[in-house]
């Protein structure tokens, strides 16, 4: 275990786990959380052995947004530069996530608000509890989203459940996320995490493979999305190092 700036990470094999660990304020994100989760993105990213990562909360929260005090610094003067600059680092830290070389999955405990929307949304998968409450949450304390979340959002698809949440105010439960296309899976609270590591240890056994796959998948999936024809001559140079990769023995199916 690492010690971070509010942050634990943890290995499993080569499954890492990395944890927002502020449950008093519910893992809302400061400045200097978002750059160690930058940070830690980087050590992941240059571990060869690392294959898949799993981004949690602490307490049984998952995240409360952007800690209200720095939202509220940034406000008093959004052109200084500290301020600009430090709304940058932590949209730069959903972003870092969403860039990580290998698949990640959101396990999703308590609630998901705001920012904290933003950074599930980030990942390539979230499983989720059952009663877990997600929310934009940035029109009802009157402010604009950031972050990029109507992307983050819009591209699973589901346009109507993005507007209600983004426009309108309103909040879904983690059933209702899987019924909207939103998340993969709802689960009690208990079993989450436990099938986020279960997931995360497929591809975690190959990390290179996982790395290659990853790549391919966001390039194809976008936004934009690929043509299928440009997803062909894509995949076909890694299905085809893969292939001789197998037939030289170097990896059991």
């Amino acid at each position: 275990m690492s010690p971070l700036t509010d942050l634990t990470l943890e290995r499993h094999g080569g499954v890492a786990v990395l944890t927002l660990d502020a449950p008093d304020r519910r893992n809302a994100l400061t400045i200097a959380m978002a750059q160690a989760m930058i940070d830690t993105c980087e050590e992941l990213d240059a571990d060869p052995t690392v294959g898949a990562v799993v981004v949690r909360g602490a307490g049984g929260y998952f995240c409360a947004g952007g800690e209200r005090a720095t939202l509220a610094r940034a406000g008093e003067d959004p052109a200084a530069p500290d301020a600009f600059t430090g709304m940058g680092t932590i949209y730069r830290a959903f972003h870092r996530v969403g860039e990580l070389q290998v698949p990640t999955i959101a396990a999703i405990h308590g609630g998901a608000v705001g920012a904290g929307m933003n950074l599930a949304f980030a990942t390539d998968l979230r499983i989720v509890a059952r009663d877990a409450k997600l929310a934009s949450g940035f029109i009802p304390i009157g402010l604009h989203p950031g972050g990029g979340h109507g992307v983050l959002l819009g591209r699973t698809g589901a346009r109507e459940t993005t507007a209600a949440l983004a426009l309108f105010g309103e909040r879904i439960t983690g059933e209702q996320a899987v019924a909207a296309g939103l998340a993969y899976e709802a689960l009690d609270a208990d079993a989450v995490d436990a099938r986020a590591l279960e997931l995360a240890a497929v591809p975690a056994r190959d990390p290179e493979l996982a790395r290659r796959t990853t790549l391919s998948l966001r390039t194809e999936l976008g936004p934009p999305a690929l043509p299928w024809g440009a997803a062909l001559e894509m995949e076909r140079s890694a299905q085809m190092w893969s292939m001789r990769r197998k037939a030289l023995g170097a990896q059991d199916a």
